[in-house]
């Protein structure tokens, strides 16, 4: 009984996939046939040219890092796992 449950499941899962991957080749055929060809999101003609960059960008120096002070623990008393009530 468990099995034939199990093997439903699978079975309705399964379809789910199917309708889901043939709903997104519906919506955008085009691009996954052409990233599927090689060819990318942006065909070469009509992909974005990027040009030479206006200015260099400097970042500014931060000034030099002090070190902050670490905080010192404090000697924690050792608890016993088990209390004396147990």
């Amino acid at each position: 009984m468990v099995q034939v449950a199990a093997a439903l499941l699978f079975a309705l899962a399964a379809g789910i996939g199917v309708t889901v991957i043939l709903a997104m080749l519906k919506n955008n055929e085009n691009a996954i046939l052409s990233a599927l060809l090689g060819e990318g999101a942006f065909p070469a003609e009509t992909a974005p040219q990027s040009g030479p960059l206006p200015q260099k960008m400097t970042l500014r120096r931060s000034p030099a890092r002090r070190d902050a002070p670490r905080p010192i623990r404090a000697a924690a008393r050792m608890q016993p796992a088990l209390s004396r009530a147990a």
